[in-house]
């Protein structure tokens, strides 16, 4: 069937009488005649290929594929309804707030950022990950309010927008070291847990190891922070990693940070279509300072190596916590 032969008015009188579950009552409210809403309902089983309607006694009950419809229908007119709604009077506080992260971003990232919604009654989040393409795209279709990201979109049009919310430092962490930890030297043909070949801290690691001439062997190459963190702990296998990442297990001191890595940093961004209508809580969301976004990260850092810095030959030893 093709879609644009459903008739709306026709699926509305549906909707109505279903409801109702009373074809003579439905007809005396919307005044109509009885035999033009049931030649309307006629014409609109004739366009689905089904009947929506059997009769028991003196009443309606819906078929199968009456049911199917009148779900279908409910969507559709609280939708028509919303939108006049939103239209009439713009997006309030207690619809849903729809927010798309790529699958690679730190979830703890993700929970400093929403933490503030998680405590107003009135507002409704639906968080999704997936491919941060797919994400735009959903972005665009109006699926979603705000992609949280790790890089920005590879074009900006003019009703694009991307902020950045916060950078993060990368660290190396590991299990408690035997010994005072030296960078780079005691990187030298160490087995470790490195992001995916597509990550930019990837790429950026690597180049600082060949310009200071250092060779890693690779244990692990994971693209999914929040599995890069798992391994982290369940090896004995040092991992490059943001520290906001792995921040739980730094403060339980379950992983110990050698050092943040100089120059490496990930960059988290809020990326946002220029609309009319956004709604009013991501503006307050977004406009966090960046201080205050990583605070508990950093503060959980500074618990477990407060003497933690990765340089030229900075020494960490192994009661540095």
């Amino acid at each position: 069937m093709d879609v644009e032969r459903l008739n709306l008015h026709h699926l509305r009188y549906f909707w109505a009488v279903a409801r109702a579950g009373n074809l003579t009552q439905t007809a005396a409210r919307l005044r109509v005649a009885q035999s033009a809403l049931s030649a309307q309902i006629r014409q609109l089983e004739s366009d689905v290929g089904h009947a929506l309607f059997r009769r028991e006694g003196r009443g309606l009950v819906l078929t199968e594929a009456g049911k199917i419809t009148l779900a279908y229908a409910d969507t559709i007119f609280r939708a028509g309804t919303e939108l006049l709604d939103t239209l009439e009077r713009g997006r309030r506080p207690d619809e849903v707030l729809r927010v798309g992260a790529v699958a690679t971003l730190s979830r703890n990232f993700q929970e400093s950022l929403l933490r503030p919604l998680l405590g107003q009654p009135d507002t409704r989040l639906r968080l999704e990950s997936g491919a941060f393409n797919d994400l735009l795209e959903r972005l665009d279709a109006h699926a979603l309010d705000v992609v949280l990201a790790n890089r920005p979109p590879p074009s900006a049009g003019q009703a694009l927008r991307c902020r950045r919310l916060a950078r993060q430092p990368v660290s190396i962490v590991g299990p408690r070291p035997r010994s005072a930890f030296r960078f780079p030297d005691d990187l030298v043909d160490q087995e470790m847990i490195l992001p995916g070949p597509a990550s930019k801290i990837r790429s950026a690691f690597d180049a600082l190891c060949a310009q200071l001439g250092v060779t890693i062997r690779v244990h692990a190459e994971v693209d999914d922070m929040a599995m890069l963190r798992l391994l982290a702990r369940s090896t004995d296998r040092m991992a490059l990693v943001p520290s906001v990442v792995v921040r739980d297990e730094l403060r339980a001191h379950s992983l110990y940070e050698y050092g943040v890595v100089p120059g490496l940093v990930e960059t988290f961004y809020a990326i946002t279509m220029q609309r009319t209508f956004q709604h009013p809580r991501l503006e307050e969301l977004l406009a966090r300072d960046e201080s205050e976004l990583l605070a508990a990260a950093r503060a959980d850092v500074t618990m477990a190596t407060p003497n933690a810095q990765v340089g030229a030959h900075r020494q960490l030893s192994p009661d540095d916590e």
